[in-house]
């Protein structure tokens, strides 16, 4: 079995409890997706599978290369591609194969997932929005109310030291989340429901895994 899904995050939403408890919820948009390569162990050294995110549009922003690409697998070009490695589940023969389709169904016994994305850009910050500096004194006159102060030294070394943390570039990072509870799998519209929120902003490519810690049945193959 294939370890993950490419998915396409569509917002936040809540839902409720048997015991009338909210649960706030992502909603991600799990494949479907088909397997257009296939790495194994004897040729490439490990043993992976690269999906393709099914897109109807992609066939028309395919090159040449890339329709070849997807010609050995005897599927339509895909919009986005990524490997991800095969896994040992309880129940599954292992089979996977070239051209194969891969829905949100292999996660309708996972309790928990990682989920992988870009977090939203946030532009040029300063050091307190960006690191949490307190700032100075907010007094008339101060002229120090949002900078952040000395950045080196007036004597020996005279010069700002590595990793010093200072205004810069926020946000666009890959922000990877660990043991997201699965609250709902819906196989019919290929909608993973998560709790909590997930990085990203909605539209955003997400990348799904089977939690390590939900690891029961589980193993590498």
């Amino acid at each position: 079995m294939v370890e993950g899904l490419i998915g396409r995050k569509i917002g936040m939403t809540q839902l409720f409890e048997e015991d009338g408890r909210v649960v706030p919820v992502t909603v991600i948009e799990a494949g479907p997706c088909v397997v257009t390569q296939i790495r194994s162990q004897e040729k490439d050294g490990y043993e992976a599978a690269q999906l393709g995110l099914v897109d109807a549009k992609a066939a028309k922003k395919a090159n040449k290369p890339m329709r070849g690409h997807h010609e050995k697998a005897g599927v339509p070009p895909t919009r986005l591609r990524k490997e991800f490695r095969l896994v040992a589940v309880e129940g599954d023969d292992g089979g996977v194969k070239a051209g194969d389709p891969v829905s949100v169904e292999i996660f309708q016994d996972a309790k928990k997932v990682d989920v992988v994305g870009i977090s939203k850009g946030k532009g040029f910050q300063g050091v307190i929005k960006r690191h949490g500096f307190g700032g100075g004194k907010a007094t008339h006159g101060s002229m120090h109310h949002r900078a952040p102060g000395s950045i080196g030294q007036s004597a020996y070394p005279s010069k700002v030291m590595r990793g010093m943390k200072g205004p810069g570039r926020m946000g666009t990072d890959k922000v990877t989340l660990k043991n997201v509870r699965v609250v709902r799998v819906d196989t019919e519209k290929n909608l993973l429901l998560v709790r909590g929120s997930v990085p990203g902003s909605r539209g955003s490519t997400v990348f799904v895994y089977r939690a390590l810690s939900d690891s029961a049945g589980t193993g590498g193959s």
